[in-house]
């Protein structure tokens, strides 16, 4: 079961999660997570792009907006979600964002099939805690390919496995290792 980095006292005070590249913020994986976690605020994104740079503008106007409304720093919230959504997430984080943790979600690290067009360029720019849970058989990674480039990644990291491929149908493991994480 995964660890948390956090104490009940240092844990982050909101989640903002985002979906993959052809999903909106009800995408069940997201809504599941937020039902779940009962006891942090959760603001789910609609990105509407496909593209990182416009992806991390929005990111980062919503997690503004967001603190504001929780009344907390940007560095009290943690930032993540499934895909596109997560990679966003942690290219804003590495850009400057600050952030608590990050929380990625069967994260590309390539396009299927081409396991050289990496997207882990920006690994070693992130510093927060960081969370992995992908499937077992997601062809945009797998299990060898995570251990050979989370490590670049500055900040501490935990990797879980869960059984599925890209979209793994069960939402429970996710939930469990995302909860347990974040220290709710």
């Amino acid at each position: 079961m995964t660890s948390s980095p956090f104490t009940k006292r240092n844990r982050p005070a909101g989640l903002v999660l985002t979906p993959g590249a052809s999903a909106d913020r009800d995408h069940h994986t997201l809504v599941a997570i937020d039902e779940a976690l009962t006891d942090l605020p959760v603001l789910r994104l609609t990105l509407g792009t496909n593209r990182v740079p416009s992806a991390v503008k929005k990111i980062v106007a919503a997690s503004e907006a967001f603190a504001a409304e929780l009344g907390v720093s940007l560095d009290r919230l943690a930032y993540g979600g499934r895909s596109f959504g997560g990679r966003s997430c942690s290219v804003a984080v590495a850009e400057g964002l600050p952030a608590a943790a990050l929380v990625l979600l069967s994260y590309p690290l390539h396009p299927p099939g081409k396991p050289d067009n990496l997207r882990v360029e920006h690994f070693p720019d992130i510093a927060v805690p960081t969370l992995f849970v992908s499937g077992r058989k997601d062809p945009f990674g797998t299990p060898d390919e995570f251990g050979e480039h989370v490590p670049a990644v500055a900040g501490p990291t935990t990797v879980e496995w869960v059984d599925g491929n890209h979209a793994p149908k069960n939402d429970a493991p996710v939930i469990e290792h995302v909860s347990a994480f974040l220290g709710y």
